[in-house]
């Protein structure tokens, strides 16, 4: 029995000594390569032990290694695949063998990973060619979580990855994350796992942070409660909920979230947004839910630069482009800051007026980023410098096709509706507008909608226009569609047409206008001077960018007014010619007259910028002129022909035979007057004689 004890003695003896001696004296060599050839079968790349390998077996298996590379695969460069500095790994022997696992330190120091990807494949992809071929299809057989899916025990002790970094090409882009610290602390699979770390992602430092209650519950299908967080540049992130019971990764919770610039995040996706000064601060906070694929928050607060409200909404990641659906609810939303912009914008005039037409390619890339179909409702809707009141909205955009329409719309105290499409799926984008209004204010309507201030009244408008084009110059030379409108109980603004009237009416009868010789050509104009109206109404069409307007009709107590001419917007130049006509005695300075039947036309023309309005005397003089001769013939046989041609120009002008103008004062020999017939006559001689000897290369001298 002695000698038995001895025996066993030495056993112990030699046991404990080759567990803590042999390490120290067996070289390196003996099991550098055996790891390596291992490690080269298992990964079917070169594996490097280049540095100082240490192996301890008690009172825990430990391998240190210094300077491991692994090898990158084929046709990816020279470079190592991956690399570290040191890697340190413990085990505990003794709970190996009940089936716990207890890991008791797990750490790289400095490790690189170079990612890439080109036509040929990637090159983290370890299985050989042929056998990924041979391999049977696991499509639709990922991750699911069930009971008895973590059958072991297990603990980590110092888990931990010391200024980490990893690289990303695909050829187009490259990504860098270094700087990467990670610690990881799992006690047990059934206590609570907290995972915090920090690293730069291509010049962004980020900072995260996680607490998942138990492994083995996420594993195995049952509820867990988590909390993440996120710090740094680009968000800074709360989430505290749990993720669900089942097979599938599905979870809700409370969202806290702030993203200080879009912009800067987007970049950082490798999804850049265009040039702009919008798309900065959005905050976020609500409920959160969501599963592989798919978000839904249902949220309390939204805010997106200066536009805030509440809503839901729900991010489809499945498809080629985020699909993003809900409804908002808003208390104002200014779109002029996310409206399609030129790259530069055109100067205006030095006098402030309307600019020309920018060249500048506009923009619609964003419409490309996402699809989106939402509803919306908003107080106050900005567009432009129109202002729109209780707008109900519905968005829809697939595939960089834009279109809102405006269901229901308080507008300068019209109501309405509205469709505007923006379509960039071509060779150049389209548009398209559709809007009918009734009820409108049109003074502030006109000038917040196209800087128009020269009609008041309220009346409906209905328009459907069609442009395509890459610039705003573009866009209207191709300007095409129809609308008409209707206005009740307005005024214009800039001209007196009465007033003018009269003028011209004096003139040719021999009068004056407040103590000066009338101007033939010129109309009653300033900021000052209104036409009334009671009725407005018309229709034009729109073709190359050029508005035709034939059936203007403006009605008052007094005048009956036709309209016909031109616009040409793509030019911004403008041709038309108002037919004013009397259809009641105007009162004016000097007495009474009736001057119903008088026509006088008046011409606007000239760039939107230098307009010119005048009366059309030329178009005067022949309306007199024939309506002189006409009476004058049917006067021949009865009448002396100049008597009877002078009494056609004074009816054709509306003043009486000779003899009924206003009488002498009794006891006074009647005033000498000059002949209205001859003066016109004359002056209309002069006219066309002056025309006529005008040198060929000056112009013609047409009246305004």
């Amino acid at each position: 029995m002695k000698s038995l004890g001895l025996a066993l003695g030495l056993i112990v003896v030699l046991l404990v000594a080759a567990i803590f001696i042999l390490p120290a004296v067996i070289p390196a060599s003996t099991y550098r390569e055996p790891v390596e050839t291992a490690a080269r079968d298992a990964l079917n790349r070169e594996v490097s032990l280049d540095g100082d390998i240490a192996l301890q077996i008690f009172p825990q298996l430990q391998i240190r290694a210094s300077n491991v590379s692994i090898a990158n695969a084929e046709g990816f460069g020279e470079d190592a695949f991956a690399e570290m500095r040191e890697m340190r790994v413990g085990v505990r022997l003794i709970p190996l063998l009940s089936r716990r696992v207890e890991i008791t330190e797990f750490v790289l120091v400095e490790p690189t990973i170079r990612l890439a990807q080109n036509r040929r494949g990637n090159n983290w992809t370890f299985t050989p060619p042929d056998a990924a071929a041979a391999a049977p299809s696991t499509e639709g057989t990922g991750f699911v979580r069930r009971e008895g899916a973590l059958p072991i025990e297990a603990s980590f002790g110092d888990v931990r990855i010391e200024n980490g970094a990893l690289y990303f090409t695909d050829g187009s882009q490259s990504r860098a994350i270094t700087g990467l610290d990670l610690s990881v602390a799992l006690p047990s699979l059934d206590t609570e796992t907290r995972v915090t770390g920090a690293l730069n992602a291509d010049g962004q430092s980020l900072s995260f942070s996680a607490n998942i209650g138990s492994i083995r519950d996420f594993f195995e299908g049952r509820e867990t409660p988590v909390m993440v967080g996120l710090g740094g540049n680009l968000a800074d992130l709360s989430f505290a909920g749990r993720i669900l019971a089942g097979e599938a990764i599905a979870y809700d919770g409370e969202l806290d979230a702030t993203i200080p610039s879009v912009r800067a995040l987007a970049a950082f996706a490798g999804a850049p947004l265009p040039a702009g000064e919008n798309l900065e601060r959005f905050r976020a906070a609500g409920q959160l839910s969501g599963a592989p694929g798919e978000i839904s928050l249902n949220a309390r607060t939204l805010a997106l630069d200066a536009i805030s409200g509440s809503g839901s909404l729900a991010v489809n990641l499945a498809g080629q482009r985020p699909m993003i659906s809900g409804g908002l609810v808003l208390t104002e939303l200014d779109v002029n800051p996310y409206l399609p912009t030129a790259n530069d914008t055109a100067a205006p005039t030095s006098s402030g007026g309307i600019p020309p037409w920018s060249e500048a390619p506009i923009d619609l890339a964003g419409l490309g980023i996402v699809d989106a179909d939402l509803s919306l409702s908003v107080d106050r809707l900005l567009v432009q410098a129109m202002e729109i009141g209780n707008a109900r909205l519905r968005v829809n955009l697939r595939n960089s096709r834009l279109e809102v329409r405006l269901e229901n719309i308080a507008l300068y105290e019209g109501q309405g509706s509205a469709t505007v499409v923006a379509n960039n799926r071509g060779r150049q984008p389209s548009y398209s507008v559709e809007a009918q209004l009734t009820g409108l204010d049109a003074g502030p309507f006109l000038e917040a909608a196209a800087g128009f201030d020269k009609l008041r009244g309220t009346g409906a408008l209905t328009i459907n226009l069609l442009a395509a084009g890459q610039s705003q110059s573009a866009i209207m030379n191709s300007l095409g569609g129809s609308g008409n409108f209707s206005f009740a109980d307005g005024a214009i603004v800039g001209i007196n047409i009465a007033e003018t009237i009269r003028n011209v009416s004096r003139l040719v009868g021999g009068g004056e206008t407040d103590g000066e010789t009338a101007d033939a050509d010129a109309a009653t104009t300033g900021e000052e001077q209104t036409t009334d109206f009671s009725a407005l109404t018309g229709s034009f069409t729109v073709a190359n960018g050029q508005v035709s307007q034939q059936d203007l009709l403006m009605l008052s107590p007094l005048l009956r007014v036709t309209g016909a001419g031109t616009v040409n917007l793509a030019a911004q130049t403008l041709d038309y010619r108002l037919q004013p006509r009397a259809v009641a005695s105007i009162q004016g300075q000097g007495g009474e007259r009736d001057l119903r039947g008088i026509t006088v036309p008046i011409r606007l023309r000239g760039g939107f910028n230098t307009v010119s309005v005048g009366v059309d005397t030329e178009a005067v003089g022949q309306a007199l002129l024939q309506g002189a001769l006409s009476n004058a013939l049917g006067s021949q046989g009865t009448t002396n022909p100049r008597d009877a041609l002078r009494d056609g120009l004074l009816n054709a002008i509306g003043i009486g035979p000779e003899g009924e103008g206003d009488a002498a004062p009794a006891g006074e020999e009647p005033a000498v007057q000059p002949d209205p017939a001859e003066q016109l006559l004359r002056g209309l001689l002069n006219q066309r004689r002056n025309r006529n000897q005008q040198p060929a290369e000056e112009p013609a001298g047409d009246p305004q």
